[in-house]
């Protein structure tokens, strides 16, 4: 089939959303959510775990990530839907307790991030400019985000071209940055491959992918953008593969450059890692390097909430949340009341948590939900399209499940307890909906 075929009968698929949304943005927005507070902040912690050799963790969590990527890239141009993961488990394995568990929890997960995200976005950063309690500010930058969200996605993606180049010229900056002091003799390249004292390597770098996995998980968000992309199935997979490759490509270097600039011991005691090395090279004012990771924090919050809305919208569609969720801005052609739902509840869980702790409940969320959609890419084998689209080897869903069970076994207690609570709650709204959807059809039967 050629590329004209494919995006005519792409066209041609019925969405009540928007479909403008090109290659190029898609590469950005998925670069975008991809880059962001996970490297800026939590480099430093990563370094308390694994030592110099913050790298390692990186490079790891990033093959981690392709895995699960392919998974996605078969099933997005298999069926270019938005709901994502929550579709793909109600196609695989038709138990809508399944579906809606995969897709709350995708959506736990992202509200979860974006309140991390707004924490983040209020704290050392943003006091460096105004003086303000850090969960005032939190709200309202959730709000404006918001905001935003409601105007459009071409609009929203046009402000995150911006901000990923922002974003992604820090971190380059952190790389000169890290070449100019290693030059003038200032820094210690050999740092980069020690590992801290009494720990064993290989259970250090696990322990620290697990932080770094965080850092690579944006990219699952780009799925429920399906069906506002123009030919979603070759668009679709050269921008997966290439945004990650690219973001890899960048963590490798940044975590090379912060550890041979500055020891990993202040690296690991600083809330922002990257600033001691702007600090430590004494070219770049610090404020400015401030501006550009306020930046980078803002753009992974809006990617978030993009993708929790588009999600939510999507459930409504499937019947699996009630159908208020499903409405959209006749103009904009945007799910306004999705995006207003999932603000609030994002606003509710600035008060729960700070964002280590919110960063690990995220990927322990996201980790249930990779499992279930690499098992759906083995189960839906068996059902075909007419359209051609990607198709991944047999042994890389294989490998994606597994290497979510070896994530998993490196979560605390404490992780699985907040989890546990977010998805009893997703339990009971389950139920509950159900309930009420049941509930006609008996009065209907009664009436007869």
């Amino acid at each position: 089939m050629t590329d004209h075929v494919q995006e005519t009968d792409q066209k041609n698929e019925p969405t009540a959303l928007s479909r403008t949304v090109s290659g190029r943005l898609l590469y950005v927005f998925i670069l975008g959510d991809v880059l962001g507070a996970g490297v800026y902040a939590l480099v430093g912690v990563m370094a308390g775990e694994v030592g110099g050799a913050v790298w390692l963790p990186l490079l790891v969590a990033l093959g981690l990530a392709l895995l699960t990527a392919g998974s996605y890239a078969e099933l997005v141009t298999k069926y270019p839907q938005a709901g994502g993961a929550a579709v793909f488990a109600e196609r695989a394995f038709k138990t809508p307790a399944i579906s809606f568990l995969v897709g709350y929890s995708m959506l736990a997960a992202g509200v979860t991030s974006a309140a991390g995200l707004a924490i983040a976005f209020a704290g050392d950063y943003f006091t460096t400019f105004v003086s303000m309690p850090t969960n005032v500010a939190a709200v309202g930058f959730l709000i404006l985000v918001a905001l935003l969200n409601m105007r459009g996605i071409k609009e929203s993606l046009r402000a995150n071209v911006a901000m990923t180049a922002v974003e992604l010229s820090g971190l380059l900056l952190i790389v000169v940055l890290g070449a100019i002091v290693l030059g003038r003799g200032d820094g210690d390249l050999s740092r980069t491959v020690q590992f801290t004292e009494g720990t064993t390597p290989a259970l250090a770098v696990l322990g620290a992918a697990l932080l770094a996995f965080y850092s690579f998980v944006g990219f699952e968000t780009s799925a429920n953008l399906a069906e506002e992309v123009v030919d979603v199935r070759r668009t679709y997979p050269r921008a997966l593969f290439a945004s990650l490759v690219t973001a890899g490509v960048v963590y490798v270097l940044v975590g090379v450059a912060a550890v041979a600039v500055v020891d990993p011991e202040t690296l690991a005691g600083s809330t922002g890692p990257l600033l001691e090395v702007v600090n430590a090279a004494d070219i770049v004012p610090e404020r400015v390097f401030a501006v550009v990771a306020l930046i980078a924090v803002a753009n992974g919050a809006l990617l978030t909430m993009i993708m929790a809305s588009r999600l939510t919208y999507g459930m409504a569609s499937q019947g699996l949340l009630p159908p208020v969720l499903a409405k959209v801005l006749p103009g904009r052609k945007t799910p306004w009341v999705a995006i207003v739902v999932t603000t609030l509840v994002a606003i509710a869980l600035v008060f729960t948590g700070e964002l280590q702790v919110l960063a690990e409940t995220v990927v322990l969320l996201l980790l249930i939900v990779f499992i279930s959609t690499n098992v759906a890419v083995l189960v839906l084998r068996k059902d075909t399209v007419e359209q051609d689209h990607f198709r991944v080897a047999t042994v890389v869903p294989v490998l994606g499940v597994i290497s979510c069970i070896v994530l998993l076994t490196q979560q605390t207690a404490g992780t699985w307890l907040r989890a546990g609570i977010l998805l009893a709650v997703g339990a009971a709204l389950f139920l509950v909906t159900r309930r009420a959807s049941r509930r006609p059809a008996e009065q209907q039967v009664a009436g007869a």
